[in-house]
């Protein structure tokens, strides 16, 4: 009975019997050499990181397609330095022309047509991985040809353009990078993601605990500004008492304590 493999084992048999297929496959979704490779590298990256999950799935080499397929197409490359410059083209009039052709089709009808078209997947497995109904990939992939053919009249035969769509990803002579420089680079990236998760964590917990101990334990009403009152009559000015007004204080002199009696405190 031979011998189980190793994680590290399984995972470079999976990487050298796919990597080199899917980085050609890949280059058609994007038109983009470095891209692809990158976009390849990557998937296998996070292969990496989920391993345990990639290994036990029905279909390792989907679940890592998926994800490279993925990458490429992520709308977020039009905002990196180094992928707004367009490359070179390929030096073949007709390989140029069908890569143009295929840049030009929606991403998922370019997704649709690679799946079905150049790596051989039938309807229900393309529209799976495509997450879309078997009718809507249909669909896609009719029109796609349809796109495709009105360009290039003599790819209108669905096994020509099978064969043309190898040949053009078989022409660029695509390289992958080595199974353990993926494997070291998925590596320091889980790690440098971990620290910054946990930092992001330690900063939060930290901001957490400042407030608590520096904000206030009760409600204080601010104090309303100071505002001028309108309309009050100023104060009459002081003159001579009349004779009722002096009668009356001196009444009030001669009076018990100096007040009537009703306010005197009465003794117990």
């Amino acid at each position: 009975m031979p011998a189980a493999l190793t994680p590290d084992q399984a995972f470079d048999a999976l990487y050298a019997f796919c990597a080199p297929a899917l980085v050609r496959q890949t280059y058609l979704l994007c038109g983009r050499r470095e891209l692809a490779r990158e976009s390849v590298e990557r998937a296998f990256q996070f292969a990496w990181q989920r391993w345990p999950e990639v290994a036990r799935d029905r279909d390792p080499a989907g679940w890592v397609r998926a994800i490279a397929y993925e990458c490429a197409l992520s709308p977020w490359h039009r905002f990196r330095p180094r992928y707004r410059s367009p490359e070179p083209p390929p030096a073949d009039p007709a390989d140029r022309a069908l890569l143009t052709a295929l840049l030009r089709l929606p991403p998922s009808y370019r997704r649709t047509l690679v799946l079905y078209d150049g790596v051989g997947l039938d309807l229900p497995e393309t529209a799976a991985e495509t997450e879309a109904s078997t009718p809507a990939a249909a669909g896609r992939l009719t029109r796609a040809r349809e796109v495709v053919a009105e360009q290039i009249p003599a790819l209108a035969d669905p096994g020509v353009l099978h064969r043309r769509l190898a040949e053009l990803a078989s022409s660029e002579r695509l390289l992958a990078t080595g199974p353990t420089t993926v494997r070291t680079c998925g590596e320091r990236r889980n790690v440098f993601w971990t620290r910054a998760a946990i930092a992001f964590t330690v900063t939060i917990i930290g901001a957490t605990a400042l407030t608590l101990r520096s904000a206030p334990t009760h409600y204080e009403p601010p104090i309303a500004p100071a505002q001028a009152v309108q309309g009050v009559p100023p104060p009459p000015a002081l003159g001579p008492l009349s004779p009722e007004q002096q009668a009356l204080r001196a009444k009030l002199r001669r009076a018990e304590d100096n007040g009537p009696d009703r306010i005197a405190p009465a003794a117990r």
